[in-house]
């Protein structure tokens, strides 16, 4: 039992993902061969995300039961128009109410908080997606099967509560849960033990390339304070921002692995015998660190919730829809004064990132000068976006000041004055 209690404490959510990945499958084996009816099969998904918020955050799993049970009932007695108004308010309102007593117990009190109530929150930001994604559906005028849907309290119980998401999301529309848990019996899609194993391994692969990064940065960490070599401590500090990054991916990835487990995000078949798993993403370490601009990584980074701000705030708003997305993100993190640091300053590199591309692009023309544009570019995304990951994860002014102790902050200062100085050009 010693290594089972050991993998819990050190990474819970890993742990809590992996237990469940047997359960989805077998899911997705009684639901292929029939033996679970339409209403079984959203009562298996609810009733596993019951258990699974008991088993892992206790008593505060009435955070999560108490957001549905009201969702549900502003869904079945409200007007499809009228919903998303009192859903997003009132959602909003119980999430930052546990938010502002998350840093209460922890700034006022000095107190450590509770790692299940910090579960429970974290469950019910995501829980927030998924119930403003029907509402803002409701709103938007959603065809006629989604509001017969609605008016029918499982599903929506369902795909709240749904245990594949619970934890770790990533976010799926109300519609493509409703259409895969009909369709799973008629047209179920292939066996996927093959790309869970594929997926389990990269974050393994993961997993262990964080832990030695881990020990080679606390290696190091003597060094930082007494250093004069400012490159050494702005390397420590990106490979600081890597390591925080690296965590993201792999919580992506082993939830991608229980939706698959479950036969969501099948896409189709690229070939023959080449299934398409992608369908249910939030984002690929590759593809996103190889990002050259910052509000290119900013679009690739936790895809699904970049797509749902976007939808929420950004195309909402009319007046500074950039600086309302990054600002309700703020909110919906939780307001700590780092969060409020980093996302002002990721809203800030953006805008520069935008005007400093939209400048140089029709002055660069030969291969050499973009080649040479397109690793600068790299570089400064790298150190504006270390920047932003280690104000938002660190939260506290501990994050502000080592990045001013290492001249890392001289980057989105860069970005920041460059922005200032196309924008004099323009006047």
């Amino acid at each position: 039992m010693e290594p089972i209690q050991w993998l819990c404490e050190q990474h819970p959510f890993l742990t809590y993902q992996c237990f469940s990945i047997p359960f989805a499958f077998l899911f997705y084996v009684l639901a292929k061969q029939g033996c679970l009816s339409l209403t079984y099969r959203y009562l298996f998904l609810a009733s596993g995300g019951c258990i699974l918020a008991v088993v892992t955050m206790g008593v505060y799993s009435l955070l999560l039961l108490v957001s549905t049970v009201i969702f549900v009932l502003l869904v079945c007695s409200l007007s499809p128009e009228r919903v998303h108004p009192w859903v997003f308010g009132l959602q909003m309102g119980w999430q930052t109410f546990w938010h502002l007593l998350i840093q209460y117990r922890e700034y006022y009190l000095n107190e450590p908080t509770d790692s299940r109530l910090l579960l429970s929150v974290s469950s019910l930001m995501l829980l927030t997606q998924r119930v403003t994604s029907v509402s803002m559906d409701l709103q938007d005028g959603g065809r006629a099967t989604l509001m017969t849907q609605c008016r029918v309290f499982l599903p929506l119980i369902s795909y709240a509560l749904n245990f594949t998401a619970l934890l770790g999301g990533p976010l799926s529309s109300f519609d493509q849960f409703v259409y895969f848990v009909e369709q799973i019996t008629i047209s179920p899609p292939p066996q996927p033990l093959s790309v869970i194993s594929y997926k389990g391994f990269q974050v393994l692969s993961l997993e262990w390339a964080r832990n030695y990064l881990t020990r080679l940065l606390r290696d190091n960490a003597s060094s930082l304070s007494v250093s004069n070599n400012v490159l050494t401590d702005v390397l420590w500090i990106w490979g600081l921002a890597v390591v925080l990054r690296i965590r993201y991916y792999s919580h992506w990835k082993i939830s991608e692995c229980l939706n698959n487990a479950a036969g969501l995000g099948f896409r189709g078949m690229v070939k023959e015998d080449s299934p398409n798993w992608s369908g249910l993403s939030d984002g690929d370490l590759w593809t996103t660190e190889m990002s050259c601009q910052v509000s290119e990584f900013a679009r690739r980074w936790n895809g699904t919730t970049a797509t749902w701000l976007r939808r929420l705030v950004f195309q909402r708003c009319k007046t500074a829809p950039l600086v309302m997305t990054f600002g309700f993100s703020i909110w919906w993190h939780g307001i700590h004064l780092g969060q409020f640091v980093g996302f002002l300053v990721w809203a800030a590199a953006v805008r520069a990132d935008y005007q400093i591309h939209k400048y140089l692009k029709p002055k660069l023309t030969s291969t050499r000068r973009r080649l040479v544009r397109t690793c600068l570019c790299w570089l400064n995304t790298q150190m504006v976006m270390a920047c932003v990951v280690i104000a938002i994860e660190l939260r506290s002014t501990s994050s502000l000041r080592i990045l001013g102790l290492t001249y890392t902050g001289v980057f989105p200062l860069l970005n920041a004055k460059s922005l200032s100085n196309l924008l004099k050009l323009k006047c």
